[in-house]
């Protein structure tokens, strides 16, 4: 179930807000929190049975080794009963997200070396939904609690509500328990709250449907054409899919924002314009920000951060951006993705930060933009023959090369995507933000929200009028 389809919008998220409602007026956080658990493993469970089970298990083993180091005073055991919780929810991701890529890895280097085709020993494993995402918040329980940062929670279904809070169970943004943990206990919304969190909701749904999903179907038709496309084609893919990832986990990340603020959570922030960023390093504290602060306290300082000297930081910069890459997916483009990234980034700290401080800013916008959509293709590709063959059409130095696609040229050179694609643009940019800022200063608040509210209206109306409504983090 995801967010903009009829289901959650016409059942799930309408019986959902009543229940709670009602729970509500019992004045009773219990039964509050109750409902809200409930209502996600239902929410979950539309993604089979068996990843709930897996889910409910994991809760439960994570309850126990937290009790366990809650109660356990000497060091040495505390800190084995820590690892044995850490090598656990590391091990689950491991088998349900990695265990196939390094099957199918082994039996194509055994094929090789063979001159025969061989597969893999180990069955296909169901990926569960959003495992990436509940396992790092987890962690970040595991981690706090035993560094004493934050209480142990004793109640199993408060830890349960916390994990599987299903606004941002599948697909983030990343929560950490010191985040929520006061208010899992003490929580009150009000009428303010429930209009942002609204209001946040149809925004985030409208970037969606009208943003995310119309320039994503131009995305994949550029990516779809296969060899020789041509650079006009390579290029507008390219920037095409760079707007419909934004677009998407944007998007995502506002409906999951939205959704908790009306039920009484403050989920944190998870962009902030990246696009407008003058580096790479910049870039990356503006994209995914949970993401990147999540490894930031919990791999990059621990491992000694930038304190002790270049080589040490160039090392651990590398290592944390091939973890963030392989993070994102079972395939050896997305370690590839993660270490050009952690290439760029050695390269700003050690001389190249200081070049784009001297360079007139323009300049540091292309740069960051040219270097994150390149990172894309390979994000985007399926293989890394796949990339390599994208990436040569990028420099084809032909237009069109031996394909001619009429109808994605008919497509984007339609009056409608264009003025979509110009909307997608302005909003990589503060522009709607200071327009709607403009517009309360002038006691204009009420025309803002009418047209939020008529967007959101045009909005359920192309959802129930098309099929195309991909998530692109979901398999994350």
């Amino acid at each position: 179930m995801v967010f903009s389809s009829p289901v959650f919008l016409f059942v799930f998220l309408p019986i959902t807000l009543i229940c709670y409602g009602a729970a509500a007026l019992t004045g009773r956080m219990r039964i509050k929190n109750t409902v809200l658990l409930l209502c996600s493993v239902l929410f979950y469970a539309c993604g089979g049975a068996a990843c709930l089970l897996l889910l409910m298990f994991s809760v439960v083993v994570n309850w126990a080794v937290g009790l366990q180091v809650d109660r356990t005073g000497e060091d040495r055991k505390r800190t084995r009963i820590f690892i044995a919780g850490v090598v656990f929810n590391l091990g689950i991701l491991f088998v349900f997200k990695y265990l196939n890529l390094i099957g199918d890895t082994a039996a194509g280097l055994v094929g090789v070396l063979t001159r025969r085709p061989v597969s893999s020993p180990i069955p296909h494993i169901v990926l569960p939904i959003g495992i990436s995402f509940f396992t790092f918040q987890i962690l970040s329980y595991q981690i706090d609690l035993y560094r004493r940062q934050v209480p142990c929670q004793k109640n199993l279904w408060n830890l349960a509500l916390y994990i599987m809070l299903f606004p941002q169970l599948i697909a983030g943004p990343i929560v950490r328990y010191s985040d929520v943990q006061k208010e899992i206990s003490v929580r009150r919304t009000d009428l303010k709250d429930i209009y942002e969190g609204l209001f946040r909701f149809m925004v985030g749904f409208s970037k969606k449907i009208l943003l995310a999903n119309y320039i994503g179907q131009a995305a994949d038709m550029a990516f779809g054409l296969e060899g020789g496309r041509g650079m006009v084609y390579a290029w507008g893919g390219l920037f095409f899919y760079s707007l419909q990832i934004y677009m998407d986990f944007w998007a995502y990340s506002d409906m999951a924002i939205g959704l908790g603020r009306i039920f009484g959570f403050r989920f944190p922030e998870n962009f902030n314009h990246p696009y407008i960023s003058k580096s790479i390093r910049e870039f990356w504290r503006r994209w995914h920000i949970t993401l990147s602060t999540w490894f930031r306290d919990y791999v990059y300082i621990p491992l000694g951060g930038s304190r002790k000297g270049r080589v040490r930081t160039c090392r651990n910069l590398f290592f944390i951006f091939a973890l963030t890459g392989i993070w994102h997916g079972a395939s050896w483009t997305y370690l590839l993705w993660g270490c050009y990234f952690g290439v760029f980034l050695i390269a700003e700290r050690l001389w190249l930060g200081d070049v784009l401080k001297k360079i007139p800013s323009f300049f540091g916008h292309l740069y960051v933009l040219v270097v994150v959509a390149f990172g894309w293709v390979l994000f985007r590709s399926d293989s890394m023959a796949a990339a390599a063959a994208y990436i040569k059409d990028l420099f084809s130095f032909t237009l069109f090369g031996t394909i001619h696609s009429r109808d994605l040229a008919e497509f984007v050179l339609g009056r409608k995507f264009i003025v979509l694609f110009l909307a997608a643009v302005l909003y990589c940019t503060p522009f709607f933000a200071m327009l709607r800022h403009k517009m309360e200063e002038k006691n204009l608040g009420w025309a803002a929200d009418g047209a939020v509210l008529t967007v959101f209206f045009l909005s359920v109306c192309e959802m129930m009028a098309g099929g195309y409504n991909p998530f692109i983090y979901f398999r994350f």
